[in-house]
């Protein structure tokens, strides 16, 4: 597999096989992405790879904080701006219908979108759950590093035949897993990511997300 057809297939990943990843594959996985740009050579990023008990413990930790508060714990770094302007808000919401739409959940029934969305936060059943920590101190810079580590991940993953879904949804939930996993004074937990191998039957595994033609966001100059 080249680089291209990596991240030409590389989806957000929301159903998986029962079929587990081992401590060996998760390290050497880990150990080839840490060849990923970083400025100055910070590596400013932390990751905590859980599986099995360990998962587990986290996910009945979300359901237990969730059931007190659905929306969560507060947090000055929300996944979304407030007030999400155009074009983005447009393609926020086009890519939530398509993926209701192929799961075949009508708009009316949001007891289902709700029920679906839940398994955000058992990381869609995959066998793997990683979290990325990035000291609060960093700057902009270093977090757009910590952003290209964690894509160089995300095609690495798809090298190995397994799929991969970021989900900064688990930022409403910073303060219980700081907490949980003993994070220093400093340290935040970023975002959450589920790997594992794709599901190739479930239809949530054919959403493919729109994306803009070049000349939207692209100016070439002196060509």
């Amino acid at each position: 597999m080249d680089v291209s057809q990596a991240v030409n297939q590389r989806i957000s990943t929301r159903a998986f096989l029962d079929k587990q990843i081992t401590a060996d594959e998760v390290r050497d996985w880990l150990a080839t992405a840490q060849r990923a740009p970083s400025g100055g050579n910070l590596q400013p990023w932390r990751v905590i790879a859980v599986t099995g008990a360990e998962k587990q413990a986290v996910i009945d930790l979300a359901q237990k904080k969730l059931a007190e508060d659905p929306r969560g714990e507060r947090t000055d770094r929300p996944i979304y701006p407030k007030d999400l302007w155009e074009p983005h808000e447009a393609r926020r919401r086009k890519v939530g219908e398509m993926m209701y739409e192929k799961l075949e959940i009508p708009r009316e029934d949001k007891a289902k979108r709700i029920q679906w969305f839940s398994r955000n936060f058992r990381f869609f059943d995959a066998p793997l759950a990683v979290f990325f920590v990035i000291d609060e101190r960093m700057g902009h810079g270093q977090w757009a590093h910590t952003g290209m580590f964690m894509q160089t991940l995300a095609l690495l993953a798809e090298e190995r035949g397994w799929g991969s879904c970021f989900q900064e949804c688990w930022g409403i939930l910073r303060p219980t897993l700081k907490e949980h996993f003993g994070l220093g004074e400093s340290e935040m937990l970023y975002c959450g990511m589920a790997v594992g191998y794709p599901d190739p039957d479930h239809p949530v595994n054919q959403l493919r997300a729109e994306r803009a033609d070049v000349d939207e966001f692209a100016e070439l100059k002196g060509f």
